[in-house]
């Protein structure tokens, strides 16, 4: 480890003779010139708030001419001013940080916040004198040419002026969805491909060895990201439900390149049996601290659990984690990518024969040959998702200990599942929580004050919709604030029934203002699309036909929604209680668990109560329904 602050204090010691040379080429200038040009000229458009920000804190900074510009863009080249920077970095000045578990019981202080034990040294004339004697580092040299930078910010005509995604090809091996820029005029692009693959959810352990998988593939593409940043480019890999997801965006004209890097580290994939105990250690710890999550978040997790119908439990993850070696990755790997599809999303400055032939790209790469890794799913391997679909007129109440026994805080969610997407019972469920969302925030944390975190919210799971109530609490145990929240329901029927004309039309028309607000930048329009997709809902006109339903929607039609649906003792109200119990209510999850409560059904085991129940359709895996 020392070897490491040699190198760190050497580098000060060189730099001013080393960096200084190569600096003083002005194409090097050029070239970071050119980066910060394009990037401040083509920068995406962000809320007003955020922007307000920035140019706050710019104006604490930086003189009035430069607030919008602010380090944006470099000033003219000054060798003295660089030359008097790098001459600052010696060791007469130099203060070095090391975080080390070596150093336990060999430190002199605490400080008085966290109890972190610590020493302060001084640099002794000896360690100086091996500095000095160190030969020059062949690694410290300026970053190699940046084949990422952008060269070509030309836009490109759409070919025709379409809103939503087309779907533009689909084979056995995938499906891709196109989108031009029509809206932004930026040379950007936005590309997203979930790799659909049966044997990455099947087992709590093959859960994990992908999330392995997509962590080590970040790592090993770490030698990319200071170029792919410093070109305006993203990549990103990660685990989802359904295999893994590789996303993509930047300036247009370099994103092949990126492509063909990130794909070629997949296609090429090998366990690097050193890196691998070093992802297994960090997920580990990832693990571990589940239990220190808020009891809000422990609940939520329960929700989850108990909804989703392929939702592994962390502790069985954890305990398979702590079991794994680089041999079994090695085994898994091509086992994940040996059967997969691909969905894809194109969008952005990008022409239709351009996207074609990505995708081409990658079914070669993956698809193509005898020693293909992949081969296309059988029609029966297509992923879905299912959710668990609640009895209707039942109350299921499910009580848990907090997992952190330290915490004195307990949390309930109330949830009441309504219906599949549908446009217009979505519109009465987004009205209602509009309506209702500051009046159970006033009573139950204002007035009664029950937590400090209390919220209501909607919830999708994978296109089935239902309202959420949390709260976390030290006053009361999350059987009390149940009966709150039902109590809260009570009192809102009163509230709908006594709300005036123009109160009604005056909530439908800011919902209505917050569907129409255009997207910012050409990332939030994929999102937008991509939740579409990956669901399978393939609604890309969900605004439009939402708007038009608000219009047509009338006071008594949101009466009769929330009686059938939301109303306390309603026919058709499915409500999923979730108690998580801090220290402070221990014995009532004990009275709770163990006596009679006021619900239909009282869950006492997650597992056998979802292999149980009924569930909803999937909208993925089946024939499309494109709107």
């Amino acid at each position: 480890a020392y070897s490491c602050v040699y190198y760190l204090s050497y580098c000060c010691l060189v730099s001013s003779q080393c960096f200084f040379i190569e600096l003083s080429q002005l194409n090097v200038l050029m070239k970071l010139s050119s980066v910060c040009e394009t990037k401040f000229h083509y920068q995406d458009k962000i809320t007003p708030v955020n922007y307000a920000i920035h140019l706050a804190c710019n104006m604490q900074v930086y003189p009035p001419r430069d607030w919008l510009v602010g380090s944006s863009l470099p000033s003219k080249f000054s060798p003295g001013t660089i030359q008097m920077v790098l001459e600052e970095l010696s060791i007469d000045n130099v203060r070095i940080f090391w975080k080390s578990k070596k150093f336990e019981g060999h430190t002199d202080k605490v400080e008085p916040w966290y109890g972190t034990a610590y020493s302060v040294d001084k640099v002794t004339p000896s360690m100086i004198e091996e500095w000095m004697l160190c030969a020059v580092n062949d690694n410290l040299h300026l970053p190699a040419p940046n084949v990422f930078i952008p060269t070509d910010l030309s836009l490109k005509d759409a070919q025709e002026m379409v809103k939503f995604p087309v779907l533009l090809r689909k084979s056995s091996c995938s499906r891709v969805w196109y989108k031009s820029d029509t809206m932004f005029s930026t040379p950007k692009a936005y590309v997203k491909i979930d790799f659909n693959c049966p044997h990455a959810g099947n087992s709590p352990e093959a859960h994990v060895l992908t999330d392995i998988f997509t962590r080590l593939l970040m790592d090993y593409l770490n030698e990319y990201a200071y170029y792919a940043k410093v070109a305006g480019l993203y990549y990103g890999i990660k685990r989802n439900a359904y295999g893994f997801q590789v996303t993509l965006k930047g300036y247009n004209d370099k994103l092949r390149t990126l492509l063909e890097t990130v794909l070629g580290k997949i296609a090429r994939f090998k366990v690097k049996p050193e890196r691998f105990f070093v992802i297994k250690e960090t997920l580990t710890k990832e693990y571990q601290n589940f239990k220190f999550q808020q009891p809000y978040q422990q609940a939520m997790y329960y929700c989850s659990l108990l909804l989703e119908d392929h939702k592994w439990p962390w502790m069985e993850e954890l305990d398979i984690l702590l079991h794994l070696e680089a041999e079994d990755l090695a085994k898994f790997a091509p086992e994940l990518l040996s059967r997969a599809f691909l969905e894809c999303y194109i969008a952005g400055n990008i022409q239709t024969s351009e996207a074609e032939s990505m995708v081409q790209y990658i079914e070669d790469v993956f698809f193509s040959g005898p020693n293909s890794a992949c081969k296309p799913l059988f029609p029966s391997q297509h992923v879905t998702n299912r959710v668990v679909k609640l009895e209707r007129g039942t109350s299921y109440f499910y009580p848990a200990e907090g997992l952190n026994p330290d915490d004195e805080n307990s949390a309930l969610v109330h949830y009441i599942q309504v219906h599949r997407d549908d446009f217009l019972l979505n519109v009465k469920l987004q009205l209602f929580a509009l309506i209702a969302k500051q009046s159970a925030f006033h009573q139950l944390r204002s007035v009664e004050q029950l937590g400090y975190i209390t919220s209501l919210w909607q919830r999708n799971d994978s296109g089935i919709y239902g309202v959420l109530i949390i709260i976390q609490s030290t006053v009361k145990g999350p059987g009390h604030i149940d009966l709150r929240v039902e109590a809260f329901l009570k009192t809102f029927e009163s509230k709908l029934h006594e709300m005036t004309s123009d109160e009604f039309k005056s909530n439908v028309n800011a919902l209505i203002d917050m569907k129409l607000e255009k997207h910012k930048n050409l990332n939030e329009e994929s999102g937008f699309f991509w939740r579409e997709i990956r669901d399978g809902t393939l609604k890309f006109d969900r605004k439009e036909l939402e708007v038009a339903a608000l219009r047509q929607l009338t006071q008594q039609e949101l009466i009769d929604f929330f009686n059938d649906h939301i109303k306390v003792g309603a026919p058709q109200r499915k409500s999923l209680s979730i108690g998580v119990y801090g220290n402070l209510h221990s014995s009532e999850y004990t009275a709770d668990k163990s006596g009679p409560v006021h619900y239909s059904v009282k869950i006492d085991d997650i597992f056998s109560f979802r292999r149980s129940q009924p569930l909803y359709g999937s909208f993925r895996g089946v024939s499309d329904h494109v709107n």
